[in-house]
C-alpha cells in the first residue's frame, strides 16, 4: 500500500514538468482540502465556494473542478457516504493531501496548523462573518 502511495506521490512531482507553467491539480486538490480542514477544525473559520471556484479559474483548471474536488474529498473522508468517487487520479490525490495534511497538523498542532492557514491560505478562508 505504501509503494501505492509512493508511486503515486512520485507521479503527483513530474506533473508539473509535463504540464508547462500550469500548477498542478494536485497543488489545488490540497488547497480545497486545507480549506475544507480548516473550516471543520479552526474555531471562527469559513470559506465561500465562489473563492475556490475563482482559485481554480486562476490556475487555469477545467471548469468543474472545484465540484468533483469537494465530491472526492466528502467521499473519501465519510467513508463513501457523501460525495461520489471520483477517477483514480483525482482519488490518490485526495489521499495523498490528507496524510500531508493530517501530518501538518500533527506537526504544528491544531492550534499552529489553524494559526498558519490564516497566512496559507489568504483568499481561500475568512473568519466567519467576516
Amino acid at each position: 500500500m505504501r509503494t501505492g502511495f509512493l508511486m503515486a506521490g512520485l507521479l503527483l512531482l513530474t506533473a508539473p514538468a509535463l504540464a508547462g507553467d500550469a500548477p498542478p491539480r494536485s497543488t489545488y486538490v490540497t488547497m480545497v482540502l486545507q480549506a475544507f480542514a480548516a473550516k471543520v477544525e479552526c474555531p471562527n473559520t469559513d470559506l465561500a465556494y465562489q473563492d475556490l471556484v475563482q482559485r481554480a479559474q486562476q490556475m487555469h483548471l477545467p471548469d468543474g473542478t472545484t465540484e468533483k474536488v469537494r465530491k472526492a474529498i466528502a467521499w473519501l473522508h465519510t467513508g463513501g457516504k457523501m460525495g461520489e468517487k471520483q477517477d483514480d487520479d483525482l482519488m490518490a490525490e485526495v489521499a495523498i493531501a490528507t496524510q500531508a495534511t493530517d501530518m501538518d497538523q500533527r506537526r504544528l498542532g491544531m492550534s499552529g496548523w489553524c494559526e498558519a492557514q490564516k497566512t496559507n491560505l489568504a483568499g481561500l478562508i475568512r473568519a466567519k462573518g467576516g
